[in-house]
């Protein structure tokens, strides 16, 4: 037993020394005793930090070995290898989440079923007097259907008052986005920052790995074009700064997970502190003081949750436990009487959607001047790289496909509307250009940058210097550029000539393709386009 407990203990200490006991026990050729301690609940998290790292160094090999032209049977090994390590990881990702389910699964008191069927039958009722209470108690608002969340903040600093914060975690923590984002690079690309999983950092960490894994990402791009550019006899040094990129892009991976986890374990105690002494029990006065103003301000509403409730508890099997499941069936049955209903509560009236700005208005555009050239952009983003395709067709038949970096699909989708929009206003002068995309954050993107004259307006979708130079020159002719958005592939041929070209686009890019190759399936895509647009009724 004891050398169980030291053997998880070093796997726990050694990231080197699990990630190799994992990949040979996905292998099959772990040692049954490293196998067991695997098996450990303290172990489990862990398990997932390594995949993570291990995932994209696999994806890498695969990606290094067809850029150097390696053997087929070569491929296929480490092709399936990769495909191993994808399922394992996410093996140990469903793993995880049954254990945290087990470990914060532990039965809650239960509140009495009166309370908890007024909570969900009168909810906006309920949660304004709650919010009374709290305030009356010195607590904060909270939400009004999650009001947990702002009271675990509130106890949890309150629970670690007075404990001092090392001026080093203060000064990571005063720096901006950008210089905070750069922190995490140096981190994984130079030396482990030691204050990134303190208690005060580490919701801040978690949330800006996905930016810094995007650079990686980026820098995976740049390392692939520096290859591609080079014949496959001269790509050594290529070869090797690309493998370096996708171990920085592995490292990152990791501490991303790391971080996910950090921060959940961060929740969990928060959660925990607020549901134990002393901060519970002003809390439940709070609850209960609401309770009691929800019965003397609506006292019919009362009499029928309380009759409701004694009529239910008569004889339901769970009644021991409380009802603790039951106030549903319960508050479900108030929904269908008037009484639940009634307007001033405002709650059982239904919601009718705002009409949404980005209506199917482009199956007409009977608004725009008959002058003005309409075209549909689209784009593909690669993998594990930031490179992505774009493309684009125009009513009037002209095309265009192209290549960039982006951290996300809306970006992309951003790149290919600013591109195709700038060759259309250089082709038609002095015409209004109409650009449909099937994206709906590049349209709200580009849009929002062209009303504000300002592409600064768009950055939190734009993170790459490439989108945000095409989105400063698009901006500069806001007067004769509109954005709108279209619903993709449901045969609009506008939009399946677009995506052609983008997928293609990508493929050129990434050397899945040959330049004689995307030559050739770019003729086609054009023929095929031309073919459509011949037979069309509009051209009829």
């Amino acid at each position: 037993m004891a050398v169980h407990t030291e053997l998880i203990r070093r796997l726990a200490d050694d990231f080197t020394a699990l990630e190799e006991a994992v990949l040979r026990q996905v292998n099959g050729v772990g040692a049954p005793e490293t196998a067991a301690a695997l098996e450990d609940p303290a172990l489990v998290g862990p398990v997932t930090v390594v995949l993570a790292h291990a995932d994209v160094l696999a994806r890498g090999a695969v990606r290094r070995a067809e850029l150097a032209v390696q053997p087929p049977e070569r491929l296929r090994r480490l092709r399936a290898q990769a495909r191993t390590v994808r399922r394992a990881r996410s093996q140990a990702e469903a793993r995880y989440k049954k254990e945290r389910a087990r470990r914060i699964g532990r039965p809650r008191p239960v509140e009495p079923l009166e309370l908890r069927v007024v909570r969900t039958a009168f909810p906006s009722s309920f949660h304004e007097l709650l919010r009374q209470e709290l305030r009356g108690a010195g607590l904060p608002d909270g939400s009004p259907h999650a009001p947990e969340s702002d009271l675990a903040r509130w106890a949890w600093e309150r629970a670690t008052d007075g404990r001092d914060m090392p001026a080093a975690v203060r000064e990571l923590l005063d720096r901006d986005d950008e210089a905070f984002v750069q922190a995490l690079l140096l981190d994984a690309r130079e030396e482990e920052n030691p204050l990134l999983p303190h208690d005060a950092v580490v919701e801040r960490w978690s949330r800006h790995t996905r930016t810094a894994s995007a650079w990686g990402r980026y820098a995976i791009g740049q390392a692939e074009r520096d290859v591609l550019a080079c014949p496959p006899t001269a790509r050594r040094a290529q070869l090797d700064a690309l493998g370096d990129a996708y171990q920085d892009a592995a490292v990152l991976a990791a501490r991303s997970r790391e971080a996910q986890l950090r921060a959940t374990d961060l929740h969990d105690r928060m959660q925990a502190c607020v549901a134990s002494a002393p901060f519970a029990e002003v809390v439940a006065q709070c609850r209960a003081g609401a309770l009691a103003r929800f019965k003397h301000s609506q006292p019919e509403a009362w009499r029928r949750v309380r009759d409701l409730t004694v009529q239910h508890q008569a004889d339901c099997p769970e009644r021991s436990d409380g009802c603790r499941r039951c106030h549903g069936t319960v508050a479900e049955i108030l929904a269908d009487e008037p009484l639940a209903g009634q307007q001033e509560d405002g709650e059982r009236e239904p919601s009718v959607p705002p009409s949404s700005a980005h209506d199917d208005r482009y199956a007409l555009l009977a608004d725009l001047p008959e002058t003005a050239v309409v075209a549909v952009a689209d784009a593909a983003l690669g993998e594990d790289a930031a490179v992505c395709g774009y493309g684009w067709a125009s009513e009037e038949g002209s095309t265009g496909h192209g290549d960039s970096m982006a951290a996300s699909s809306g970006e992309a989708e951003v790149i290919g509307i600013c591109a195709a929009a700038l060759s259309l206003l250089e082709r038609h002068q002095g015409v209004p250009v109409v650009l449909l995309c099937d994206s709906t954050e590049a349209v709200d993107a580009v849009d929002s940058a062209l009303r504000a004259a300002d592409p600064g307006a768009a950055h939190r979708t734009l993170l790459f210097p490439e989108s945000r130079q095409l989105l400063d020159r698009l901006v500069r002719h806001r007067d004769r550029v509109q954005v709108r958005w279209l619903k993709g592939h449901v045969g609009h041929d506008l939009n399946e000539t677009a995506d052609a070209y983008a997928r293609l686009a990508l493929r050129r890019a990434t050397g899945h393709v040959s330049a004689a190759m995307a030559r050739k399936e770019a003729a086609r895509i054009l023929r095929t386009f031309g073919s459509v647009q011949h037979h069309s009724p509009a051209a009829a």
